[in-house]
C-alpha cells in the first residue's frame, strides 16, 4: 500500500492560497494556524506556510514549540516503521533539525516526527500517525 506524501510549501497570503486550494482543487482544509493550513489533496497531506515577501528558503514557522523549515517534504509512515527509521538514523549519527518525538501530544493530529537534512541541506520530516483518520482531522 503507499502511504500518503506530506509536503510543504512557503505562499505568501493565505487567504488566497486557500480560496485557490479549497475552492479550486476542491482540498479539504485539515487543522489551521495564523501562519499555516493543511490541506487534503487527493489523500495527501501539503501545508502552505506564510512567509514574508523576500524571504529566503531558510525560513521557519513555529510548530508546537519548535522552529519547522517552512519548506520541506517527507513521507507519512506507518507507526512501526517511523519507530524503525529514528533509530535507523540514530544508528547512523544522523544530525537531526528536529529530534524525534510525539507533537501535538494528547490533541487532535497527535503525531511522531522528525526533522533532518539530506546531503544538499533539503529538509526533510518523516511522521507517522496512530491512526491514520487522524492525519486530517480537525477535531
Amino acid at each position: 500500500m503507499i502511504r500518503p506524501f506530506h509536503v510543504a510549501f512557503p505562499v505568501r497570503d493565505l487567504s488566497t492560497t486557500r480560496a485557490f486550494y479549497e475552492s479550486v482543487l476542491g482540498c479539504a482544509v485539515g487543522r489551521t494556524d495564523a501562519r499555516w493550513i493543511d490541506f487534503n489533496l487527493f489523500g495527501h497531506q501539503v501545508t502552505a506556510h506564510l512567509v514574508e515577501a523576500g524571504t529566503a528558503a531558510g525560513d521557519t514557522n513555529l510548530v508546537d514549540g519548535k522552529a519547522v523549515p517552512v519548506q520541506h517534504w517527507g513521507v507519512i509512515l506507518a507507526m512501526d516503521e517511523w519507530k524503525a527509521l529514528a533509530e535507523r538514523l540514530r544508528s547512523h549519527h544522523v544530525e537531526f533539525i528536529i529530534e524525534p518525538y510525539i507533537r501535538f501530544q494528547g490533541e487532535v493530529g497527535e503525531q511522531a516526527t522528525l526533522f533532518l537534512l539530506d546531503p544538499s541541506g533539503n529538509a526533510l520530516e518523516f511522521k507517522a500517525f496512530a491512526d491514520d483518520a487522524a492525519i486530517f482531522a480537525t477535531s
